[in-house]
């Protein structure tokens, strides 16, 4: 079918078909991050397998005709843990009861702070930049997690060694301005920050359960905008800088459901990112009217799910790019999948063939919106 509404193409990320980050770890990575768990593998022959699998990632998506590739993730069991433990003055926790099984708990580790929080030394920065070597002329595309993310886990889990929130503040911040510098000298110019925080605002029953807590949703809303704002002040010009806004996606599971509404004026408003990557694929991400909200900045739409292997329809895909338009300029939307498809090493519910059938429909229904 042809699109009622017509944009332009686009050659600088965020691309009019793009990626959230994440793909299904293959039999090869599983099964090598088990033997080096077990003491079967060194660190160091898991490495090799891993750049393996991620050069043949690498071709799948630039076979596809992906303008920016990832490294799937495959060297993380965490999209947000590995980042955060790899800061100094972190250290990992478990969440679940004493003797609890790994079924139980769902695995449930996440991270407190033990010491005076900085980044130094950190194994992503050298992991981005074999993926850049392995893309060759492909824009490489670094997923992070938020500044506002590591606040609010921290925050939940508690921490003794920061009791003044503002000198944390500007702590995490120093952190992100110190990683953003970090990959941007390493060659990264292409940067999203993932976060669920802003999900978890958007929902009611998550909204009520801070207030419960004594905290005030709106002014965290307000903080968070600020803390966003100051840990990417200062980027380098050439630096595209996306927020992704999820609800949950563990083994295509879900934690927050609610739209844009209660967050939309502030974060959309005064967010200084260039580009939203937002969640629309069912309806428990509301309807498009927050976007009225949207000043300068890009918005990918997040309308095709990575929750399960069915297929959208690409009609229905294009009318609600058309409906999203009576908010946001066409040639200010782009298009991806909601999420990306394995958010911990266990992945979603489909399979990769699954996967990449997603991702083509992303590409032909983007190839007919914008001519």
């Amino acid at each position: 079918m042809s699109s009622p509404v017509i944009g332009s193409t686009r050659n600088a990320p965020p691309f009019r078909y793009d990626i959230v980050g994440s793909f299904l770890r293959t039999e090869e990575i599983k099964n090598a991050r088990s033997l080096h768990a077990e003491g079967e593998l060194t660190a160091g022959q898991l490495q090799e397998i891993e750049n393996v699998e991620i050069r043949k990632l690498l071709e799948q998506e630039k076979a596809l005709g992906l303008k920016a590739v990832t490294d799937g993730e495959f060297r993380r069991s965490w999209w947000h843990l590995d980042f955060f433990l790899g800061i100094e003055g972190t250290g990992k926790i478990t969440l679940g009861p004493p003797g609890a099984s790994k079924e139980q708990t769902n695995r449930a580790e996440s991270f407190r702070i033990t010491g005076k929080i900085a980044f130094g030394v950190h194994p992503m920065v050298e992991e981005f930049r074999t993926l850049q070597q392995m893309a060759g002329e492909t824009l490489a595309k670094m997923t992070i997690p938020s500044p506002s993310l590591f606040h609010f886990v921290q925050d939940y889990n508690g921490n003794e060694v920061y009791s003044d929130t503002e000198t944390l503040y500007g702590d995490i911040i120093q952190v992100y301005r110190t990683a953003i510098q970090a990959f941007y000298d390493a060659g990264c110019r292409y940067l999203q920050l993932d976060d669920t925080t802003w999900g978890t605002l958007c929902s009611g029953r998550h909204r009520a359960h801070l207030r419960s807590r004594g905290v005030n949703p709106d002014q965290l809303a307000r903080d968070y905008v600020r803390l966003i704002n100051e840990s990417i002040a200062g980027r380098p010009a050439d630096m595209t800088i996306a927020l992704h806004v999820c609800r949950g996606n563990l083994r295509s599971t879900w934690f927050a459901a609610g739209g844009y509404g209660p967050v939309a004026e502030e974060l959309f408003s005064n967010t200084n990112v260039d580009a939203f990557f937002l969640e629309y694929d069912n309806e428990r991400s509301g309807d498009f009217e927050p976007l009225r909200f949207i000043k300068d900045q890009f918005v990918v739409l997040g309308l095709v799910t990575t929750k399960h292997g069915g297929l959208e329809s690409k009609e229905q895909l294009i009318a609600r790019i058309e409906e999203a338009a009576q908010y946001v300029d066409i040639n200010k939307l782009c298009l991806s999948t909601q999420c990306g498809f394995a958010s911990s090493e266990e992945g979603n519910i489909l399979t990769e063939e699954e996967q990449w059938d997603k991702l083509r429909l992303v590409i032909e229904t983007a190839n007919e919106v914008w001519v």
